[in-house]
C-alpha cells in the first residue's frame, strides 16, 4: 500500500536580528541555516504550528503530495 505524504516549501526571508528568542529558536527548530535558505518538510500540524509562528519571517513557496511506497 502506498502511502502519501505531504510537503510543504519554505523560504527564510528576514533576518532574526532584533527579535525575540522564541523566533530565534523556531527558525532553528524548522532547520534553518541561513537567510534566503529553501526548506522542505513535512506537513504536520507541528510543522504548521511553527510556520505560523514566524510566518512573517518565512515565505511558504509550495505545498505538494509525495508518494512512498
Amino acid at each position: 500500500m502506498k502511502k502519501i505524504e505531504h510537503t510543504i516549501t519554505v523560504k527564510w526571508i528576514r533576518s532574526v536580528i532584533g527579535r525575540p528568542d522564541n523566533q530565534r529558536k523556531t527558525i532553528r527548530g524548522l532547520g534553518f541555516k541561513r537567510l534566503n535558505q529553501i526548506l522542505t518538510l513535512p506537513d504536520r500540524p507541528e510543522i504548521r504550528g511553527m510556520i505560523h509562528c514566524v510566518n512573517h519571517l518565512l515565505e511558504i513557496l509550495e505545498e505538494s503530495e509525495r508518494e512512498n511506497g
